[in-house]
């Protein structure tokens, strides 16, 4: 089976208040073959600096064995494995960004690793075409409401 378009999301949560209804939301989105959890990590410090991991997956035991590598690389971890080249330099150095380190007392924090699966053909059909990746970004709501506002000062000028 073909992986699908992977992606790294870290997100920011203030006063956290974790009900379940983000893992809800991602089981949805896993049942109906939208995504895949590769990999989450949630990280949640108190107001004393007290630190809480929380970890999930929905790869197999054999399917982690068999990405380990190739996400450590993604992820910027050394590997052994000679057919795999880290991409995101060592994590480890002394350049490392920490999560627990990152995020202030009374917050959380979470990384993960999701692929698209609903992307998958998406991308197939677009190299079928002779097609590549030139950029890619998150587009953020108040970025489009701020273009709709712009958009309708425009006309409302003419």
């Amino acid at each position: 089976m073909a992986m699908g378009p992977v992606q790294l999301l870290v997100v920011g949560f203030e006063d956290p208040q974790f009900k379940g209804n983000v893992l809800a939301e991602l089981a949805r989105l896993r049942d109906n073959d939208v995504v895949r959890l590769i990999d989450l990590i949630v990280v949640r410090k108190d107001d004393d600096g007290n630190i809480e991991h929380v970890e999930h997956s929905d790869l197999t035991p054999e399917e982690v064995e068999a990405f380990g590598a190739t996400v450590g690389a993604l992820m910027g971890f050394e590997t052994d494995d000679p057919n795999v080249a880290p991409a995101g330099g060592d994590l480890l150095g002394e350049d490392a960004w920490y999560v627990d380190d990152a995020i202030p007392n009374g917050s959380a924090a979470a990384v993960v690793l999701i692929e698209h699966r609903w992307a998958t053909g998406l991308r197939d059909a677009i190299r079928e075409a002779g097609g590549f990746h030139i950029a890619d970004s998150w587009v953020h709501p108040a970025d489009l409401v701020a273009v709709g506002l712009l958009a309708a000062e425009e006309a409302a000028a003419r």
